[in-house]
């Protein structure tokens, strides 16, 4: 149960950060909070990680929908092996749920987290919190790959 608390956290974070921006800033608007490094830009996604895949909006519902199921699948059947696993899924399911709100009522996901420095592509915190939760469980394959290696190691 503390992991569906987890996403619905991160929905809501989500949620309410869209909608600061949809409603106090213009689209296009971009705020400096660090002169020419990160800046808060009102930006809209109609596709996928960087942009791809513009204009999928049915695509990306039925995908978004059978990986929600997975995951809470998932997690309801594997919770207790890893906790780090569990969080890992938790902060998926929440951004991906927070991104699928957005193209299901408007077709288009609102992004404004800018990193002009690097010019790297317009995200949100759905967004930051699926790839953060794709990094947790990269991590734990790692340490379960070291792990089980290390153990062969000595048979």
């Amino acid at each position: 149960m503390y992991y569906y608390v987890i996403a619905l956290l991160v929905f809501f974070a989500d949620r309410i950060t869209k909608w600061l921006v949809v409603t106090y800033m213009e689209f296009g608007q971009s705020i400096p909070l660090w002169e020419g490094v990160f800046h808060l830009t009102s930006h809209r996604n109609r596709g996928a990680a960087f942009g791809i895949l513009q204009n999928q909006r049915g695509f990306f519902i039925v995908i978004t929908i059978a990986i929600i199921v997975g995951i809470i699948w998932y997690l309801w059947k594997t919770h207790r092996e890893s906790k780090l696993v569990s969080l890992a899924l938790a902060l998926i399911l929440g951004g991906a749920v927070g991104n699928f709100y957005d193209r299901v009522l408007t077709g288009e996901v609102v992004d404004f987290f800018d990193f002009t420095l690097i010019n790297f592509p317009i995200f949100n915190i759905a967004d930051s919190a699926i790839v953060i939760g794709v990094g947790l469980f990269v991590i734990d394959g790692i340490r379960e790959l070291l792990m089980n290696g290390r153990d062969r190691k000595y048979e």
